[in-house]
């Protein structure tokens, strides 16, 4: 039965079916998203997304919704005032612990709900340690069905590189909460190089603003509005629903 991991009890962990329950773990950050979105947009994001899919599953599929992890590792964005940012190893060693942790309780099923891209790398990592050292399997998903028609539909025309902190995610954070963001403030993110196209890791400061200031997001966020960032969460959600179906299945 679905129910929220720090709401239960001790008596209700030991009685859980360890072997069908999945344990969901919403990965956010804490970091710069332009001049008009919050540094808690991932954040925000990785809990309502979580909350979502909570609601739209039957009382009896085996969902226990981890406290989401708010900050993580987003070294590209510390220059940036505000972000907040663990060391890589840090980071590893924190997600780590939790995963041992839920094995050690005898959960089989962890999956790590990314929220920001920066902490990717670190849960494909975890996800192949932790199945090798005990045994439990880790999945990954990314919240966000930012390549879906259906999202890529919402992106404004001439909007031609929506990227972080741009159109998508300002919208998705309107539909939270509008009064977190203020579009008065936004302006266009290019970039300055050929970071990308070079296959370098790119940084925050790779994004400018037309007069050449560090602006970190890419593209223009003025175009987001509520109603698109309630059909990305829809769309996110639904796919996320048949991924964790799936995961169910999986023996």
């Amino acid at each position: 039965m679905k129910q929220y991991y720090a709401n239960g009890t001790r008596l209700e962990m030991e009685q859980i079916n360890k072997e069908e329950a999945i344990v969901l773990i919403p990965l956010g950050a804490l970091e710069q998203h332009g001049n008009q979105a919050p540094l808690g947009t991932d954040y925000f994001i990785a809990n309502t997304m979580a909350q979502r899919i909570f609601d739209q599953f039957e009382d009896t599929f085996p969902l226990l919704v981890f406290p989401t992890i708010p900050i993580g590792l987003s070294t590209e964005h510390k220059h940036f005032c505000g972000s907040i940012t663990y060391k890589p190893m840090t980071y590893y060693a924190m997600l780590y612990d939790i995963c041992a942790s839920l094995a050690h309780h005898g959960f089989q099923k962890v999956v790590l709900l990314v929220c920001h891209g920066g902490n990717a790398p670190t849960a494909q990592m975890i996800s192949r340690e932790i199945r090798s050292d005990f045994g439990m399997n880790v999945f990954v998903l990314q919240s966000g069905a930012f390549d879906d028609p259906r999202v890529q539909a919402t992106i404004s025309k001439g909007n031609t590189f929506d990227f972080h902190g741009g159109e998508m995610e300002t919208s998705m954070v309107m539909a939270i909460d509008e009064n977190l963001v203020h579009l008065e403030t936004c302006e266009k993110g290019h970039i300055k190089n050929q970071a990308f196209e070079t296959h370098l890791s790119w940084l925050g400061e790779d994004f400018v603003t037309e007069d050449g200031k560090p602006i970190g997001i890419g593209g223009d966020p003025s175009g987001a509005t509520k109603e698109k960032g309630e059909i990305i969460f829809q769309v996110s959600v639904e796919h996320l629903i048949d991924a964790l179906r799936q995961i169910r299945q999986f023996h």
